[in-house]
């Protein structure tokens, strides 16, 4: 009995330090709500939810009146006493926008949409599910918000204000995807990324460079795969399931998500699988976009036959799979550790523009086609959420990624098939960090590191004989790209209405190739090519909102773009009477950015934004006229030939205005609206200027939304507008098996528009039918410097069921 008032003294001391601690929970569904913040008039420090939602509270008094917010709840104020009188859960009512309201990409952590200078544009789950994308590409496009251009059904390549390819980035999970052989041409690697495993999308107008580094000219298309999520009570269970099938060009897929986990770990599984058929373009339209004749090989023999369907583009069919394993751990309350493994695999597929190329009357190549495009990315991640002096959230990103890719082409009437293959290591290290000084300042700062591997070979092979022998690679084997950076991102609030913010960042670069291997095939007189250099960009912004009715943004940025391995190393890409020889002085090219934009919101009930923004692109790498060592010609395959290198000799700019509106006619109808206008040129080498190859054509959407219940229908049209031939680029002039014909024999991209409809409704409990009829009216249509026509007529129907 003598050590009874010690074991109630030890029971009442644990029970009081543990009433010092609350779990904040959101009131609708009873998940913890990570980074609340709880303060208390007159008192400095503050307090942070973690990921399992809890706080401690015993830096405050007893009588403290408590400020319980996030940016995506209603907040809450509640006296300490009170509070731990009423129990130890406080249930956080959802904003009635918080998807709109919470944004991550635009610093790498959560933060308010409406504090943010730049346009962002934000895919929900849901929004991603009732798409019905067949690829991350189709996905982007359904918002009418990103225009995307395709050479084949199995691509798809972004362009955005005026920019695409290797001056847009790529972001999976906080990891880069842009590696050191992203090209200027159009780049496909966006479909390897799965939106059935997509959890959301954001996607950055303008300069993201200060956050992301390289490539983000354009801006940044950021996409967040599923996520495990701990279980608070025991274990639990539960995944989705769903077939999808679509007539325009006989889409069979299926895709299975299973989530499981404990109070401690979880995991999710994704996997989809997709085959794709021949695509089938509309009847009305274009004559020049169909597909009357093609080559087959028969008897040894190519042979042009005739197409029994010449609406069916063939071959452009091919198939796809793509599997996601991700594991969380959390071994105390303020540490998670995750991991994730993304695979991406297609089969062959035909890159289909350079398949409806004629010369004299024949077709220019039998064959041309992409081996598998794969990609692995494996990535290990430590969160820690605390209130040290250096960071109140930290997170340390290492990834691994593996890229594969294969180009094959062989002319017709030919016997000898030319292939070259290519993959990048890429590793990667990120370690950003998020300070609180106040309720009004915040810094976000971080490192990079990423380090690029490039391993190149080529061949040619005899279809008849079987005979092969080596070519030269299409880059040099083993180069390699690296990069070293510091960021910093400071935001301030001098009062509730005003957001300031101001960023900076330094690169500093390195590349190496080595052309050894490749002097037996090409004997320049040089082995080596290795470029150091830097790069410093930053950007400055402020958000005003003068009440909820009226918002406004202004922001000056840079941002650039680094020279890569395609641009050092790709030397034997040459034309008759020329050749490309590395420039040791090669530096990054630069954007200039103003973006001006406000949002006009009227009750609720009508939504207007506008953004206007004017880049200007400096010491652009282009291939031009070069001097090396002296001379301005060398002998190249028993040839004189003038010598060229990439330099930054070129300057463009780009202007344009992005619209959207959004009106709430009553509760269960909607209608929106978004319209897109790029206006690009650049300057020429005789000093002239000529359209932008990558500034879209005027494009968007109109959409009415009615949902109910367990029903919910779109009916929206999807436009472009004209492109004549004088708008078009000068190297768009110089593909007319691209476009239509106008009245003066000249190629052009002409406008279009499509009908659609779909619907969703919940037949069974947990199960979901959609039913969606695009291109009603069966529109013959190319999006501009596209070389396959879009899908005709098309009904898709999906069934999913979750558990």
């Amino acid at each position: 009995m003598r050590f009874l008032p010690c074991l109630i003294a030890f029971v009442f001391m644990i029970t009081f330090c543990h009433a010092q601690e609350i779990v904040v929970v959101d009131a609708v569904s009873g998940d913890p709500v990570v980074n609340a913040s709880i303060t208390a008039e007159g008192v400095k420090s503050y307090k942070i939810s973690d990921v399992n939602g809890s706080v401690d509270l015993s830096d405050f008094a007893s009588d403290d009146l408590l400020v319980i917010s996030h940016v995506a709840y209603q907040s809450m104020l509640i006296r300490k006493s009170r509070l731990l009188r009423d129990g130890s859960k406080v249930m956080l009512t959802p904003l009635s926008e918080e998807l709109e309201e919470v944004v991550l990409s635009a610093r790498k952590w959560a933060e308010p949409r409406q504090s943010v200078d730049q346009r962002i544009l934000a895919v929900t789950k849901e929004e991603v599910l009732f798409s019905n994308a067949q690829t991350s590409a189709d996905l982007l496009q359904s918002t009418g918000k990103v225009f995307v251009q395709k050479s084949q059904l199995g691509g798809g390549s972004p362009m955005i204000r005026g920019f695409a390819t290797n001056r847009l980035l790529i972001v999976v999970d906080g990891v880069r995807m842009n590696n050191a052989i992203f090209r200027g041409g159009n780049i496909q690697n966006i479909i390897a990324i799965d939106p059935l495993s997509v959890d959301s999308a954001e996607v950055i107008f303008g300069p993201g460079s200060v956050t992301y580094g390289s490539d983000a000219i354009g801006g940044v298309m950021s996409f967040y795969t599923l996520d495990p999520k701990i279980r608070q009570r025991g274990n639990d269970l539960d995944g989705r399931a769903l077939v999808r099938y679509s007539t325009a060009n006989n889409e069979r897929t299926a895709h299975a998500v299973l989530n499981y986990g404990s109070a401690k770990w979880a995991g999710v599984t994704s996997v989809t699988i997709s085959d794709f058929n021949d695509l089938i373009m509309g009847s009305h339209g274009p004559e020049e976009y169909l597909r009357p004749e093609y080559v087959v090989r028969q008897d040894g023999v190519d042979q042009v036959v005739t197409n029994s369907n010449d609406r069916k583009q063939t071959p452009t069919g091919y198939e796809q799979l793509n599997i996601l394993q991700k594991f969380t751990y959390q071994p105390v309350k303020d540490w998670s550790l995750k991991t994730g493994i993304i695979y991406s695999t297609t089969g062959n597929y035909d890159r289909y523009d350079r398949l409806i190329r004629y010369r004299d009357n024949e077709p220019r190549a039998a064959e041309w086609y992409y081996g598998p495009q794969e990609w692995l990315m494996i990535n290990l991640t430590a969160e820690h959420s605390g209130n040290g002096w250096l960071y109140d959230t930290m997170r340390f990103t290492n990834a691994y990624q593996q890229f594969k890719e294969s180009r094959h082409d062989r002319g017709f009437m030919e016997e000898w098939l030319y292939a070259t293959e290519e993959r990048v290591d890429a590793f990667s290290s990120n370690l950003d960090l998020e300070k609180h000084f106040s309720n009004r300042s915040r810094l976000y700062y971080g490192v990079e590191y990423v380090y690029n591997k490039v391993g190149s070979s080529g061949y040619s092979q005899n279809i008849t004989s079987g005979a092969e022998q080596d070519i030269a690679s299409r880059y040099p084997d083993g180069s390699r790209w690296q990069s070293l950076a510091a960021y910093a991102n400071f935001s301030y609030q001098p009062d509730r209405r005003m957001t300031l913010r101001a960023g900076v960042r330094y690169n500093y670069l390195d590349i190496f190739s080595d052309f050894s291997e490749n002097n037996v095939f090409y004997n320049f007189p040089f082995t080596t090519a290795k470029i150091n250099t830097d790069a410093l960009t930053g950007s400055a912004g402020l958000h005003w909102s003068q009440s909820r009715t009226f918002r406004g943004h202004v922001q000056f940025s840079t941002a650039f773009r680094a020279p890569n391995v395609d641009d050092v190393g790709k030397i034997f890409d040459s034309e008759p009477g020329s050749v490309v020889v590395p420039n040791p002085s090669l530096k990054p090219e630069y954007a200039y950015n103003a973006d001006l934009g406000f949002q006009l919101n009227l009750k609720e009930k009508f939504k207007f934004d506008l953004s206007l923004y004017h880049t200007w692109l400096k010491d652009a790498m282009v291939r031009r006229d070069f001097t090396y060592q002296g001379v301005e010609q060398i002998e190249y395959n028993g040839q004189l030939s003038d010598i060229q290198a990439i330099q930054n000799a070129a300057k463009a700019r780009v202007y344009g205005l992005e619209a959207g509106a959004n009106w709430r006619i009553s509760n269960t109808l909607s209608a929106l609206g978004t319209l897109t206008y790029v206006k690009g040129e650049e300057v020429l080498d005789n000093g002239s200027t000529a359209p932008l190859r990558h500034a879209a054509p005027l494009f968007g959407r109109v959409l009415l939304e009615w949902q109910k219940s367990r029903v919910k229908l779109d009916l929206w049209t999807q436009f472009n507008g004209e492109i004549s031939f004088d708008d078009l680029a000068v190297s768009e002039q110089g593909k007319p098996y691209l476009y239509a014909v106008d009245a003066n024999g000249n190629p052009f991209s002409p406008s279009w528009y499509t009908l659609n409809i779909r619907g969703g409704y919940e037949v069974l409990k947990n199960t979901r039918l959609q039913v969606a009829l695009e291109n009603i009216t069966d529109q013959r249509y190319r999006t501009y410097s596209s070389g396959i026509a879009a899908p005709g007529r098309n009904l898709i129907l999906s069934v999913r069921q979750t558990f």
